[in-house]
C-alpha cells in the first residue's frame, strides 16, 4: 500500500522492481530530458506494458521526486555530516564540504544529474528547487565563515567563490562516469586544485 505521500512501497512483480523501473526512469530522464519521456517510454526500455509500470509506481512525477529527493538527501546529509565533525575551523570545514559534494556525486551520479537539470516547471521540481536552494545558502554562508577566519581570500565576493566552487563539482556530471573513475582520488584532485591551485608542488616547497 502507498502511503499518503507517494512514498510507499509497491510490491513488483516477477524480474521488476521499484528500483529496476526508477534506475531505467532516470536514464531516460537524463538522455531525452523528464518532459519528453512518456510512461510509456520507461515501459518499452523495460519491455513492459504501461499498466506493468503503474503496477510498481503511480505517475511520472512520483519516479522524478524519488530520484531529486535521493540527491536531495544525500547531498544535505553529507553537510550535516561536516557540520557535525568537531575539531574543524572554517576552511578546513569548507575544504571538507568541497570534498564530501564530489564524493556524492560520484555514489548517486544519475540522481543528481538530474537534480541539476530541473528547471522548475511543476510542483516536484520547484520543491526541488527550493531544497537546492538551502543548500546553496549553507555552502554561502561556509564560505563566507573561512574567509572572515582567513582561510580563504576576501578579495572576492564570497558568494562568487561559493558559485565557483560547486560549479566546478557540478560541471562533473558532463564527463563522469562511474564505472571508469576512482571516486576517491577525484574527490581529492578537486579538492587539490581548488584550495591550493595549479602551481607545481615544487614552485609552492621552494617559496
Amino acid at each position: 500500500m502507498e502511503d499518503s505521500a507517494g512514498t510507499g512501497t509497491r510490491r513488483g512483480r516477477p524480474g521488476h522492481d521499484q528500483q529496476a523501473v526508477l534506475r531505467v526512469a532516470v536514464e531516460l530522464f537524463n538522455r531525452q530530458g523528464y518532459d519528453a519521456t512518456s510512461v510509456g517510454d520507461v515501459a518499452r526500455e523495460l519491455g513492459l506494458t504501461k499498466s506493468a509500470i503503474y503496477h510498481h509506481v503511480p505517475s511520472k512525477e512520483h519516479l522524478l521526486r524519488t530520484a531529486v529527493d535521493e540527491a536531495l538527501d544525500a547531498l544535505i546529509g553529507a553537510l550535516d555530516d561536516v557540520a557535525a565533525t568537531d575539531g574543524l575551523d572554517a576552511g578546513r570545514r569548507l575544504r571538507l564540504a568541497v570534498r564530501s559534494s564530489v564524493s556524492v556525486l560520484v555514489a548517486h551520479l544519475p540522481a543528481v544529474t538530474l537534480l541539476l537539470r530541473v528547471h522548475g516547471n511543476t510542483p516536484v521540481q520547484k520543491a526541488a528547487l527550493a531544497r537546492r536552494r538551502t543548500i546553496d545558502e549553507r555552502l554561502a554562508d561556509m564560505v563566507r565563515a573561512a574567509v572572515a577566519e582567513g582561510a580563504v581570500r576576501d578579495d572576492l565576493d564570497p558568494l562568487l567563490i561559493s558559485r565557483l566552487l560547486f560549479g566546478t563539482v557540478n560541471s562533473l556530471v558532463e564527463w563522469v562516469h562511474t564505472d571508469d573513475v576512482d571516486a576517491e582520488a577525484l574527490a581529492d584532485a578537486v579538492t587539490t586544485l581548488a584550495f591550493d591551485g595549479l602551481g607545481s608542488v615544487s614552485r609552492r616547497s621552494d617559496r
